[in-house]
This record gives C-alpha cells, structure tokens and sequence, in this order.
C-alpha cells in the first residue's frame, strides 16, 4: 500500500545530510524497546535461570535489535501521520533529520541481523518467534490494522507480547503453558493502556485520521472498555499462581498491583466530563509501571518458591 505525505515533507527527507547516531537510536523507539527488552529479560530467567551469561547477552542483543528494528519501519510506514501530531512530530523523519528510505533500509537490515543471528547462535525457533513478532507488527499491525479500524490495539497489541515468549524460547528451545499466560497478560493490557493515552490525544489521532477507539465510538464507550479489560487483567495476572507458576508473594503483589489499576479504571468511569485527561493520564502512566512491576515481581518469586 503506497502512501502519500507533503512534499515539503518529501524534499525535507530527501535533502537532509545531518543525520547523527542519535537520530537513529531515536528510529528505534528506546522507550518502547526497554519495555520489550525487559519482559525478554524475565521470559529468558523464568526460562532458565542458570543460562550461560554469553547466551543470555547474546539473545538480548538480538531481540532488541529486532524491537528496534521494527520501531525504524513503523516510523518510516508513519511518517506522514507522525508530522501531523503533536506527540510524534518532534521524531527523525518528520523533522528531516533521517531520509525515510535511510530509515526503511536500517530497520530492514537489523531485522535481518536479529533473526539470523538469533537463529544461528541460539536456537532457530527463537528466531522464527522473533521474525513473527517483527512481522506481526510492521504487516499487520502497521500497514493493515492501524489505519482501518478502532480495534487496531486489541489485535496488533500481540505485537508488543512476543517477546516474554521469544525470552523463553531462546532459553528452552520450545514453549509451555507459562510463557503463553505472560504472553496473554501484555496482550490483555495492551489496550487499557494505549486507549487510555487516546483519550486524551483524540484530537490528535483525528487529525491524522488514525481510527483510535475515542475518535469512532466516543469517549463514554471507550472508558467502559478500559474498565472492562482492566478487570480482565485482574484475572489473567492471577493465573501464573492458580497453575502454581509463582507464590504467594506474587498473588499478593497482583492482586495489590491490580487493585490500584482498577482504582484508576473505575474513577476514570465515575469522573466528571472535566477531569477524566486527568485520569486517563495517571491511568497511562501507571500501567507503565504496573507492567513492569508485574514481570519483576514474578521472577523475584521465582527465586523463593
């Protein structure tokens, strides 16, 4: 699908010479990528916690890479809507600061580098679950879903999921029940979380013309959906305990970890029209920490039951 943005734009791409290091560290999503990288990182130790450190480094090094790498693409996919938003207009390409096919190419070529190397020194399953995360994101999450319906976080938020599950695989070799329900829980809070962000940047994704929940079905409707998922997330973070994954230690901390998040669902759900950017804002920065307090939580149970 051929998609069309300024020409200013274009020239501005086409003539910049001033691309730096950082610029394209900024193509890799850093912020987005630490997330990932950090859930591998608990997939890889409730795999196997005596793993070979050089390994162990080695399958980091390679899903970062392809976190980042499909960061690249997704900014060279978005890069007329990106200059249209407030939140995204200040990243490489709309300000000229990395040509769009510079871009293209780089996260082409990580892509690349991860999964074969994942492949070769590793295992190659590994490596097949992280070409099917990058895939997933640029294919269908990117290119088909974002643009096209209001349900583009409920099912490109599988994504974001991969990568507890590629942390297992590199350590295993294969995949069981657990790395399965850590997959479920990121993808159950994928859309609680990005939704609360769309409420208060409706305008913004409305300008650009991405059909994010607020902008098709409302805000109303929009809120009961968070509430609703925050709820099922509630169930689905207690499931590593009910098969006997994690402890005691764990239970507790969910059910406190989850308490504050449906906290914050419902006042969002009983506020008034003014005050709900305000809830929605400490709705979206909460369940960044809620996440990784969950995944750090349970691999320090790990360790004592």
């Amino acid at each position: 699908m051929l998609k069309s943005y300024s020409h200013k734009s274009y020239i501005s791409n086409m003539n910049n010479t001033d691309s730096s290091v950082e610029d394209f560290i900024s193509l890799l999503k850093p912020r987005v990528m630490a997330l990932a990288i950090f859930t591998s990182v608990c997939g890889l130790i409730l795999a196997q916690k005596d793993i070979h450190p050089f390994f162990f480094l080695l399958s980091i090094l390679c899903i970062s890479l392809g976190a980042g790498a499909s960061g690249a693409i997704n900014m060279w996919y978005d890069r007329d809507i990106d200059a249209l938003m407030d939140r995204t207009k200040g990243r490489p390409i709309p300000k000229g600061k990395v040509n769009g096919f510079d871009a293209l190419g780089f996260g082409i070529i990580l892509s690349l580098v991860a999964v074969i190397l994942l492949g070769l020194a590793v295992n190659y399953f590994a490596a097949f679950l992280l070409a099917c995360s990058i895939s997933f994101y640029i294919f269908i999450y990117t290119i088909w879903l974002k643009r096209r319906t209001p349900h583009n976080i409920v099912i490109g938020g599988a994504a974001g999921a991969f990568p507890p599950m590629i942390g297992w695989a590199c350590a295993s070799g294969s995949l069981t029940l657990y790395p399965v329900i850590l997959f479920t829980i990121i993808f159950v809070w994928t859309p609680p979380h990005f939704w609360a962000l769309s409420l208060y940047k409706d305008i913004e994704y409305s300008k650009a013309k991405v059909p994010m929940l607020p902008v098709i079905s409302g805000r109303d409707y929009t809120i009961k959906q968070i509430l609703i998922y925050s709820i099922l997330l509630f169930f689905i973070t207690l499931l590593p305990y009910f098969f006997k994954f994690s402890g005691q230690i764990y239970l507790v901390s969910a059910i406190l970890l989850n308490g504050y998040f449906l906290h914050l669902a419902y006042g969002l759900f009983k506020c008034n029209e003014n005050d709900y950017i305000i809830f929605a804002s400490k709705l979206f920065k909460y369940s960044i920490l809620y996440l990784y307090l969950i995944f750090l939580i349970l691999v320090i149970d790990s360790f004592l039951i």
